[in-house]
């Protein structure tokens, strides 16, 4: 159902976009705590706030640059909705003044010849001069597209309550379009966003929402039953959930985290999954001392660090704008330290995986490299030869993705043994 177009709901377009640009909070939180504060609109209403908001974050540069210095948030919606959801002036007539139609047909008729290459690719200067260097000029411009596209719907079978199939042929008796996933065999791609949270299947655990990218994320590490094993960084849980299915519900599963709220969205989860061997842990650091216990134990650790996102834009494109270089050399620095920390858990002979959902190599293949040089009793293991033992082709000794060429949201994974 397509909402009304008012004046009324561009206002709250509007409002909601003022507080997004402040930058202070992640965007999807901002947006639901605006919902949440206007129940009075509908499930149309909502959509299209939220997806014309996130079309301003992603294009944020290109929609100033047609605004023409005119940079208030108001020009910013028009622009938006005029350009990059591509309405007419017919459809924008409830809200459009007769002032603003020569200036926004101008704003449309605009073109990206004589901009800067990151204004084109709607991305900040650093970060536009680092994947260019990383990626080439050439290839820049086609990852920054598939990072300004909205993401697919993914989700992952719970191999302990059905299979794939089983799991295809339910979505579309319920008028559910959706295909296998391209790379994970345990993937579901949906077409289109339906409102799932009610859905049975759901609520039994039959699914999680994750992406197909993450779910290799488990493959790597491919915990066998009955192992003893570690998700260092296990946030709200959905690769512990996958780790945990991958064990057949066996052995023990440790999910550590530094944050209490994420550990109860975890425990939430659980109750859905079926699963009775993951046991959460909440931490304050890498080197809290409830992880002396698990010293030289633990068969798999699996540390998906935190991050700058930057491979996740498709689904939180405000991160292009919040983050920083000093913020991800402060990262770098961090994700060193909390992977030498879990190098500690891993028993000799044992399997050490470090992942981030990053594109830049700072830290990725220089924290991985860095952490080679420091810890002679681990050597690297390939990806590649992993991976093809559960049927999925990729090349390479490292795990790179990338949207432009997969496409899941950007990840890396580096995978490690520690010698025995």
């Amino acid at each position: 159902m397509k909402a009304r177009f008012t004046p009324a709901l561009f206002a709250h377009a509007e409002a909601a976009l003022g507080l997004l640009l402040r930058f202070e909070h992640p965007a999807d939180a901002v947006v639901s705590r605006y919902f949440r504060e206007h129940r009075e609109l509908g499930h149309a209403d909502r959509a299209f706030v939220a997806e014309t908001l996130f079309a301003v974050l992603r294009r944020g540069r290109s929609l100033e640059a047609r605004c023409a210095g005119r940079l208030s948030d108001r020009n910013r919606l028009l622009v938006a909705l005029a350009v990059t959801r591509g309405w007419s002036q017919r459809e924008l007539a409830p809200v459009l003044k007769a002032s603003e139609a020569q200036w926004l047909a101008a704003a449309k008729a605009m073109t990206d010849a004589d901009w800067p290459p990151a204004v084109r690719c709607d991305l900040p200067d650093w970060l536009y001069q680092r994947l260019a260097a990383q990626f080439g000029a050439a290839e820049a411009p086609a990852l920054a597209a598939a990072l300004n596209q909205p993401a697919p719907l993914d989700l992952r079978v719970n191999s302990l309550k059905t299979g794939r199939d089983e799991l295809l042929a339910r979505l579309a008796a319920d008028g559910i379009a959706a295909q296998p996933g391209a790379l994970s065999p345990l993937c579901v791609r949906l077409q289109g966003k339906p409102a799932l949270a009610r859905h049975p299947l759901f609520l039994d655990g039959a699914f999680e929402v994750q992406d197909e990218g993450s779910q290799l994320l488990g493959y790597l590490l491919d915990p066998r039953r009955g192992e003893m094993v570690v998700d260092f960084c296990a946030g709200a849980g959905g690769k512990t959930l996958m780790l945990g299915a991958l064990m057949r519900n066996t052995g023990r599963l440790h999910a550590l985290d530094v944050s209490d709220r994420r550990l109860a969205s975890l425990k939430s989860r659980l109750a859905r999954s079926g699963l009775s061997n993951v046991h959460p842990v909440r931490i304050e650091h890498e080197r809290d001392a409830k992880l002396k216990r698990l010293a030289g134990k633990a068969d798999r650790v699996l540390v998906d660090a935190p991050c700058s996102g930057l491979g996740t834009l498709r689904r939180n494109p405000d991160l292009k704008w919040r983050q920083s270089e000093a913020a991800v050399a402060e990262l770098a620095q961090k994700q060193a330290a909390i992977l030498a920390a879990a190098a500690r858990l891993v028993r000799p002979g044992g399997r050490l995986v470090y992942a981030t959902c990053s594109l830049l190599g700072e830290e990725n293949e220089a924290v991985a490299d860095g952490f080679l040089a420091a810890h002679a009793d681990f050597a690297p293991l390939a990806a590649d030869g992993i991976l093809a033992r559960h049927g999925i082709r990729l090349a390479g000794g490292l795990l790179r993705l990338l949207p432009h060429r997969h496409p899941t949201d950007g990840f890396f994974a580096a995978v490690f043994e520690r010698q025995p």
